[in-house]
């Protein structure tokens, strides 16, 4: 069914037509959360969602999950192996040992 609009006959798009036009141009809701108390700010939640496709989330310059482990497999193998772990771990023990012995001076 057309709908007329001032002489010019348009289609109503469907919900697929919509999300087409959202991932492919993008789409950012943004906003500010604060609580405050006698003009004391007590609490600040600032809010951020992009919703594009992943050729354009590329395309400006985001790509978290190419370095998160959960969603690339390339990013868990660069974890520090069970040896390197605890050689790592035992480093950071003796510098804060250093560091306590210093500061009892």
């Amino acid at each position: 069914m057309a709908i007329e609009d001032r002489g010019l006959t348009r289609q109503p798009q469907g919900l697929v037509d919509i999300l087409d036009k959202i991932l492919d141009k993008g789409l950012v809701v943004a906003g500010d959360i604060k609580v405050s108390l006698a003009n004391v700010e007590l609490l600040t939640i600032q809010l951020r969602l992009v919703i594009c496709s992943i050729d354009k989330a590329e395309a400006i310059g985001i790509n978290w999950w190419r370095a998160d482990r959960f969603y690339n497999a390339e990013a868990a193998k660069a974890l520090p192996s069970p040896a390197e772990y605890d050689a790592l771990k035992s480093r950071l023990d003796q510098l804060e040992s250093q560091l306590n012995t210093r500061k009892g001076r």
